[in-house]
């Protein structure tokens, strides 16, 4: 496994070990005493989730604040997505920044995302499954979020406004500058 910080301290670009033969792919996708060898993070994950989207669903910006923050490994089983996050923690140095990588089945490539980051996907092929674990259970009531198009992040999300597919609720996000932080 190859791993690599971002810019932004914490999160990490892991690039597992695919060994292909004619039978197909064999990867190791999470072992819990290499993550923290290698990312330095000891955590549990108590929570997977999965969804499928068509392409041009985007997704986010969301995070939960609190005791029920999570941290999120990221990745694609099928398809290809655009993850960004965004880093929401007020005492960072990289505070308002955001990090963009492309994720697909293809690549294998995942993301982890701590705590304290906004997250959100584009959705750039048909039939997509984007799977993620959390560390902590989803709370309804610590759920928040940013609207993708704030132009103080300025996130190039590769695709026109009007090519987009996006949630009621997440139209209704509000900016950066007035997000629950």
């Amino acid at each position: 496994m190859t791993v690599k910080e971002t810019k932004l301290k914490g999160c990490f670009i892991i690039e597992p070990q695919v060994f292909k033969d004619k039978r197909g792919y064999f990867i190791e996708s999470y072992n819990q005493a290499t993550f923290f060898a290698e990312i330095g993070v000891n955590i549990n994950f108590v929570q997977d989730n999965e969804s499928k989207s068509s392409k041009g669903v985007l997704r986010g910006l969301h995070y939960q604040c609190g005791e029920h923050a999570q941290s999120k490994l990221v990745r694609v089983v099928k398809g290809k997505v655009l993850d960004v996050v965004v880093d929401v923690r007020k005492n960072s140095p990289t505070f308002g920044e955001h990090v963009s990588v492309e994720l697909s089945g293809e690549n294998k490539t995942q993301f982890f995302v701590p705590k304290g980051f906004a997250h959100g996907f584009l959705v750039l092929e048909d039939d997509t499954i984007f799977s993620y674990k959390c560390d902590n259970f989803y709370n309804k009531a610590s759920e928040a979020g940013i609207m993708y198009n704030d132009e103080d992040l300025a996130i190039d999300w590769r695709f026109s406004k009007e090519d987009l597919i996006i949630s009621d609720k997440d139209l209704v996000l509000p900016t950066f500058k007035d997000a629950k932080l």
